[in-house]
């Protein structure tokens, strides 16, 4: 909006004047001077839609929206052939995220006034938000001849080709623009990119050549400010134009930065030499380098993924005793990829046995050389490494020696705590967690362990609380904080425990919120498209806008879409259940209503004592609209809409597209497309996640489930012609031939993947659906108690789920044997045993504690990376 829109339309000379004003005021957002000269305007001339819409626009910026909004939409009824009304207009919906109205809005305008700049910039970012790339293209081009002066409006026509696919256009554009260039700067940033991106096509559109010669050129001229940009894409265009010049500037990289990977990757390829397969070159080019940076990390653990037998051994103990001795806790994290190779895990063992052997006795001996930390870090190395085979008792016997040692070392406490997670003992593991919290209660990252730990035994409220020591002290709550700052990693676990706890209500609220998270970052980029050719972050943007196109494939994304839509279609298959957590909350709700009744009123008073504050008179509250009161704080409602399999369907579409290669994404969404009565769609996603794994168990328990839905498909729900042939065939070619029953198909499944633990739970499954006897099904789940079965406690944990909801009698005996099974676990041990455990998880701070203070400004004192103990 500028003061060029002024239309005189209707308007004598001086309510023309007064208009011009106006749109100066809204600029300038002096607000209320702005609504005064409106006012005026529409004093004499009451009906003038362009000052309608303009009262509205500053109305909504002040606050006022319902009835801002109302302006708008009456003053484009009033003048619908104002460019000025629709852009208006569309300024609003695009406040509103409405994104597509909003380009429609700007059409409207544009076709009242086609060469409007703003309008036309406003609907180029549109376009490029929604990814209409060939009405960009158009755009940006008509912006380009109407202002070709303007540097960034060539730069903007080359992205836009670039976006579209053109890269031929686009270096077309960018030769053009070329030519109109005089006397540009030396140290020219924005030329500078420019440049880069010139040459980004060129690579792109295989012109190596052209690409080198033109980096050369500017890099001596020094038109290219950036020397690592340089660098790299010259060793970059020099391997692929397979230059011997590519060696030495590889290596001249090496000489920058001898820890980068990448570079240890382009320099193996200038010399023809495979980095990721062993070979006599490979090791003797490393052993150079080795010596040459001896100072760098990078030589050195290339050297231990490229050896083998004696030449590993005579790699890999210097490696770790360097390591123990500087004292390095993540060195485990370094070396277990290299535990893909059975031969160099045994070796590793090897190692750490006898050097925990010799630091012992060097420790225990007076005369001893080590630090006593050295051999502090090799129990700690050893500890790691048995956990991660699965030998947990003797995972915690080392960590006890460690802890004897150094008992207040963070490091082993929470280690400990993963153990114990690792084998079953979540309540121990929380227990764990904050007995190293409390070495230290300013570190916030054992603050969020803790918390993370505490809501995986269950535990929210006590997590709660935990989080709460770092989180604003006047917000609603810890969480609602956390979900304001937008941590996933919160959201996640904490709606993974209230699923576990049976409040899928509240789980799938907090999936939800992981679901906004992402719209709210894919929304984001919408100031990005302007910013770039304003500040001429070309290939930063490029990037950004590839990255954005792929967000949906995130595992956070994924991981809460899925489990969203799984509570979901549960809360379908059995709306009885979410009627139950509705009687059961409103007694709930009931209590805590007096007490809130009380606090409002006591808090009611204390507000009509305190002075009133005037808001500043030009406060520009923004066109966003302000978050909408949540009305369904408990899920609830969200669990009861009629149309909950339709939002399911919406959260697992991207996963199509962005997580095709996933099985879970097929499943989910044959679950959600069977229910919706969508049959074509149901097959189609079947048949993808056969395609992937065709013995995959849950893929078994489809197959079945469809066959039975098939079967008792009603008459007036039978699929018509052309869509019946097709799911019939389709049909044939996903389950078992006719001949064959299910139960006998379930009994092949089950005898050939017999000592597959998913497998067996699976036909179970298969066998409740076909309603088989519940004793038959109940000595399916119990096979996998047995001697030769390969339970894990994570199969052992659904299978308890799955007795659970067949409603079994037999649920405490198979909880009692798993919990024979699993010794150190606690996670199938009786609800009056766990409530005993519970209490003793959080502990209160020991005498002489570092915690954090009590007092409201103690949050501010925590320092952002606190030191973590002295070992």
């Amino acid at each position: 909006m500028s003061k060029a829109l002024a239309s005189k339309k209707a308007l004598p000379s001086k309510e023309a004047g007064l208009f011009r004003e106006l749109l100066n005021f809204y600029e300038t957002r002096q607000l209320k001077k702005g609504l005064k000269t409106a006012d005026q305007i529409l004093k004499k001339f009451p009906e003038h839609g362009e000052t309608i819409c303009m009262k509205g626009l500053v109305l909504v910026h002040m606050g006022r929206r319902e009835e801002g909004i109302d302006l708008v939409k009456k003053g484009v009824r009033l003048d619908l052939t104002s460019h000025i009304v629709w852009h208006v207009f569309g300024l609003i919906q695009k406040g509103e995220k409405n994104y597509e109205e909003a380009l429609k809005s700007y059409g409207q305008a544009l076709r009242f006034d086609k060469e409007n700049l703003n309008i036309l910039r406003d609907s180029a970012n549109l376009q490029t938000h929604l990814r209409l790339f060939d009405s960009l293209v158009e755009t940006r081009y008509t912006l380009l001849r109407l202002r070709p002066n303007l540097r960034q409006h060539w730069v903007a026509l080359s992205v836009a080709h670039y976006l579209n696919g053109n890269l031929k256009e686009a270096k077309q554009v960018l030769e053009n623009y070329e030519t109109t260039l005089k006397n540009v700067p030396a140290h020219n940033v924005e030329h500078s990119e420019t440049l880069l991106f010139y040459i980004r096509l060129l690579e792109e559109l295989g012109d190596y050549s052209e690409g080198l010669s033109l980096l050369n050129t500017n890099s001596k001229s020094r038109a290219i400010v950036d020397q690592t940009a340089i660098s790299e894409t010259r060793a970059r265009l020099l391997s692929k134009l397979q230059s011997p010049e590519a060696e030495e500037a590889w290596h001249t990289l090496l000489e920058r930065n001898p820890d980068c990977y990448g570079y240890y990757q382009g320099y193996f390829e200038s010399k023809g030499i495979n980095i990721s397969e062993p070979s006599p070159e490979a090791l003797q080019l490393v052993s150079a380098l080795t010596t040459e940076f001896p100072r760098a990390a990078a030589p050195k653990r290339l050297g231990l993924t490229l050896s083998t037998g004696d030449e590993f051994k005579a790699q890999v103990e210097p490696y770790i005793v360097s390591a123990l001795v500087k004292g390095i806790p993540s060195l485990f994290s370094d070396l277990k990829s290299l535990y893909t190779d059975t031969a160099k895990r045994d070796v590793i063992e090897e190692i750490a046995e006898r050097l925990k052997a010799k630091y012992a006795e060097e420790t225990a001996s007076p005369k001893g050389s080590e630090e006593p930390t050295t051999y502090l870090w090799t129990l700690y190395l050893l500890a790691q490494h048995h956990s991660s085979l699965g030998r947990h008792k003797k995972a915690l016997e080392v960590l006890e020696e460690a802890l004897e040692h150094t008992p207040t070392l963070p490091d082993l406490l929470t280690f400990k705590g993963r153990v114990l997670k690792r084998a079953g003992d979540y309540l121990g593991a929380a227990k764990a967690i904050n007995e190293a919290r409390l070495l230290d209660g300013q570190d916030r990252f054992l603050n969020t362990k803790t918390g993370k730990y505490l809501l995986r035994a269950g535990m929210v409220q006590e997590a709660s609380e935990v989080f709460g020591l770092f989180t604003k002290k006047d917000a609603e709550s810890p969480g609602a904080d956390l979900q304001d700052m937008q941590s996933m990693l919160y959201l996640l676990e904490e709606a993974n425990a209230h699923e576990k706890t049976g409040k899928p209500n509240l789980a799938a609220k907090k999936y939800i919120a992981v679901k906004k998270i992402f719209d709210e970052v894919e929304e984001d980029q919408y100031d990005f498209h302007g910013y770039n050719l304003r500040k001429f972050t070309i290939n930063a943007y490029l990037d950004l806008v590839k990255w954005e196109d792929q967000l949906r494939s995130q595992p956070t994304y994924v991981t809460a879409a899925l489990s969203a839509s799984r509570i979901f279609v549960a809360a379908h298959d059995n709306p009885d259940s979410v009627k139950s957590l509705s009687a059961s909350r409103a007694e709930k709700k009931a209590a805590k209503k007096k007490a809130a009744k009380k606090a409002a009123a006591a808090k009611a008073i204390e507000d009509m004592k305190k002075p009133t504050q005037q808001q500043g008179s030009n406060e520009d509250k923004g066109l966003e609209p302000p978050p909408p009161k949540d009305e369904d704080p408990d899920g609830l409602k969200l669990l009861a809409s009629a149309d909950i399999l339709d939002q399911a369907a919406k959260l697992l579409q991207p996963l199509a597209t962005h997580a095709a290669d996933n099985i879970e994404t097929w499943l989910g969404t044959y679950d959600v497309a069977i229910r919706r009565g969508k049959l074509l769609q149901a097959v189609g996603a079947l048949d993808r996640a056969k395609k992937l794994d065709a013995e995959h168990p849950e893929v078994h328990v489809r197959v079945v489930d469809l066959k039975l839905r098939a079967s008792k498909l009603p008459k007036d729900k039978a699929p018509s012609e052309p869509i019946k042939s097709i799911f019939e065939e389709a049909l044939s070619k996903l389950c078992p031939p006719g001949e064959v029953s299910l139960e006998t198909f379930n009994s092949q499944f089950l005898q050939k993947h017999s000592a597959e633990p998913e497998a067996v739970l699976a036909a179970a499954k298969v066998l409740s659906k076909l309603e088989a006897p519940l004793g038959e099904v109940e000595n399916v789940v119990f096979g996998l108690v047995g001697a030769e079965s390969k339970l894990s406690i994570k199969n052992a944990l659904a299978a308890v789920q799955f007795l659970r909801e067949i409603k079994s009698a037999r649920l405490d005996e198979f909880q009692a044997a798993c919990d024979a099974r699993f010794e150190l676990s606690t996670a199938f041990k009786p609800e009056a045993e766990l409530a005993a455990i519970r209490e003793t998880v959080i502990v209160k701070n020991p005498v002489g504690a570092d915690a954090p203070d009590s007092t409201p400004t103690a949050q501010a004192q925590v320092p952002d990376c606190a030191p973590r103990a002295n070992s």
